[in-house]
């Protein structure tokens, strides 16, 4: 499992149609092979800034399978325009978990 991390500066003044928007482009990144689950958390202390943490089967799920695909054009346009300064994008791989 890959996790990819995503911190997110929205634009002041822009949250609520961020949120809105986010909520409907979860259909497109969902849909995509590989792709496990997402989870968008929101910040107490800075309110525009967000973290994207979505759970991939492979790396190549996420850089080949979602952003070459006809989903990410349409998630791109509902959210892309959001951003200042556009997100960077890392991903993880898990090196210890604690079992529960």
């Amino acid at each position: 499992m890959i996790l990819e991390v995503a911190i997110l500066q929205v634009k002041a003044n822009q949250a609520a149609n961020f949120e809105h928007d986010f909520n409907i482009a979860s259909q497109y990144i969902s849909s995509i092979p590989g792709y496990l689950r997402h989870n968008l958390q929101k910040c107490i202390e800075q309110p525009n800034k967000y973290i994207l943490l979505v759970e991939w089967n492979t790396l190549e799920d996420h850089t080949i399978g979602f952003r070459q695909s006809a989903a990410y054009q349409n998630w791109k346009q509902l959210l892309h325009h959001y951003y200042d300064p556009f997100p960077t994008v890392e991903h993880f791989e898990s090196v210890f978990q604690n079992p529960l």
